[in-house]
């Protein structure tokens, strides 16, 4: 050691080479401990979601029996589709007739049908997904910030995963 020593002068200077070739090596592979910190605090984020989503306040009865009434169609939509299918195999005939029934009705009042349909479930579907929205903004925790660690070489960098990442947009290499 004391050739070496010798060579690159004391021991502050291996250890600013040490420091130097640790900060390379994070460039390329990722801090361990920081991935599991930052899953740490994906998974805080997404507890305090869905605690938001639970935390509105319940309705009357009345809204109760609306919202379960709202809950109706798409299932009675699958399971009559699925009855249809029962009653073609048990009364051939007769899902014939109805068959045959239903290709009398005039095209304007299939588009009609086609569009409350539509309208139905298109409402309702902007309807959670703006609430959906709404929800999320007014849950969104503040972001995740590491307590600082020991080791005085290497400080804790908040903003990003990638050292040479954020170095760069801070030189101005980003728009």
């Amino acid at each position: 050691m004391g050739v070496i020593g010798g060579m690159i002068g004391a021991a502050p200077a291996v250890a600013a080479i040490g420091a130097a070739v640790r900060d390379v090596a994070g460039a390329f592979s990722p801090h361990a401990t920081r991935a599991m910190e930052l899953s740490a605090g994906a998974q805080q984020a997404a507890l305090a979601q869905h605690a938001a989503e639970f935390g509105l306040a319940r309705g009357g009865w009345f809204d109760g029996v609306v919202n379960g009434l709202n809950r109706l169609p798409r299932p009675l939509l699958a399971l009559s589709t699925i009855g249809l299918f029962a009653y073609a195999m048990a009364d051939p005939p007769g899902f014939a007739r109805r068959m045959v029934a239903l290709a009398q009705v005039p095209e304007p009042l299939w588009w009609l049908l086609g569009g409350i349909v539509s309208f139905y479930f298109g409402a309702r579907e902007a309807f959670y997904f703006r609430r959906r929205q709404t929800v999320a903004a007014a849950a969104a925790p503040p972001p995740f910030e590491p307590e600082p660690e020991d080791d005085e070489d290497r400080p804790v960098k908040v903003k990003g995963t990638n050292p040479a990442l954020n170095a760069w947009q801070q030189s101005g290499g980003m728009p």
